[in-house]
C-alpha cells in the first residue's frame, strides 16, 4: 500500500510542493491520511445536481493541506454545489406571502424592454440596487409602480427582489388582497401583531396589488395605515403596485365597504405612501392575453 500511496501522481506533485514542510517521518506518519485522500475522487464529478454527486462526501472535493509538519484533508464545494448554494441563498432571501412562483423566480430579462416605460423602469430598479452595493445602505425611496391590470407590474417586483438577494439585501413580497384576509383571520389566533411586525419591519417591503379590492376601515387604518406610518419612521423601503394612480388610490381608500366616504383618512395613508415611494407608470401590452 505504501508503495501505490507515494506513487500516485497527485501524492507526488503535492509532497513535491511541500517538500520543505514536511520531513520523511511526517511523511511516513501520514500515509494514512493520504491513503484516504486517493481512494477517492479528488474532481468534481461533473453531475447537474448534487443529488446525483458521485463523490465520497456529496457536493465536496479533498484537498490536501500541512499544517505543522502534518497532512490534514480539507472537504471544498465542488462548482456545483457552490452553484446550488448561492441559488438556495438568494432564495433565503426573498420571503412571500401569497405571491405566484413565476413572479418569485422573475428577472429583470423577463420584464420585456419594449416600451419606453419599461426602460426607465428597469434603470430605476438596477439603479436602487447598484447604490445599495457601492454604498452599503438602501436608498430610503421606492417607487409606486402603477399600470394597466397584467402589463407585468407584479414581475417587476419578483426581478427586483432576486436582484437585491444576490447581495443579500433581504424583501418581503406580499400580495395584498390576500394579505388582508390573512390579518382577519390572524384576530382569533392571536397571531395579528406577529404579522403586522413581519411586514412593517422588513427591510425591503413590496406590496402587490394594492386597491384591488375595497377594503374596510380597520384594514385600511390600522394594518395598511400601521405598516406606512412605521416604515415612513424608519425611512426602509417600500416599492408598491396597483393598477391606480396615486389620486386614482387616494379616491378608491375613501370608499369604505359600509359605504362611507372618508376622505381624510384616505388623505392621510396617502401621505404616507408619497412619502415613501415615488410614482412609476408602466406602460406596454397586456401580457396575460
Amino acid at each position: 500500500m505504501r508503495k501505490e500511496i507515494l506513487e500516485n501522481p497527485r501524492v507526488q506533485t503535492f509532497l513535491a510542493e511541500h517538500a520543505e514542510e514536511l520531513s520523511y517521518e511526517a511523511v511516513e506518519r501520514n500515509l494514512p491520511k493520504l491513503h484516504e485522500f486517493i481512494s477517492q475522487s479528488t474532481e468534481c464529478c461533473g453531475c447537474d445536481h448534487t443529488a446525483h454527486c458521485t463523490n465520497y462526501l456529496t457536493g465536496f472535493i479533498p484537498k490536501l493541506r500541512v499544517v505543522r509538519n502534518s497532512v490534514e484533508i480539507d472537504y471544498v464545494r465542488c462548482e456545483q454545489k457552490v452553484r446550488e448554494d448561492d441559488r438556495r441563498d438568494i432564495a433565503n432571501m426573498i420571503a412571500s406571502m401569497h405571491m405566484p412562483k413565476d413572479v418569485l423566480q422573475a428577472t429583470i430579462e423577463d420584464l420585456f424592454i419594449d416600451d419606453y416605460s419599461r426602460v426607465d423602469i428597469a434603470n430605476r430598479a438596477a439603479d436602487f440596487v447598484q447604490r445599495t452595493r457601492e454604498t452599503g445602505v438602501l436608498p430610503t425611496k421606492g417607487f409606486y409602480l402603477y399600470g394597466q391590470f397584467g402589463v407585468g407590474k407584479s414581475f417587476v417586483l419578483g426581478a427586483l427582489a432576486n436582484e437585491l438577494a444576490t447581495i443579500k439585501v433581504r424583501s418581503v413580497v406580499v400580495f395584498v388582497p390576500e394579505f388582508l384576509r390573512e390579518m382577519k383571520n390572524a384576530i382569533g389566533d392571536n397571531s395579528l401583531q406577529e404579522k403586522i411586525d413581519y411586514v412593517k419591519k422588513a427591510p425591503v417591503l413590496m406590496l402587490d396589488d394594492l386597491g384591488a379590492e375595497t377594503m374596510s376601515a380597520w384594514t385600511r387604518d390600522e394594518i395598511l395605515g400601521t405598516i406606512f406610518h412605521y416604515r415612513m419612521a424608519e425611512q426602509l423601503p417600500t416599492f408598491i403596485t396597483s393598477n391606480f394612480n396615486y389620486d386614482e388610490l387616494e379616491h378608491h381608500l375613501a370608499q369604505s365597504q359600509k359605504g362611507d366616504l372618508e376622505v381624510v383618512k384616505a388623505a392621510r395613508i396617502m401621505e404616507r405612501i408619497k412619502a415613501i415611494t415615488e410614482p412609476v407608470q408602466m406602460g406596454g401590452k397586456n401580457r396575460r392575453d
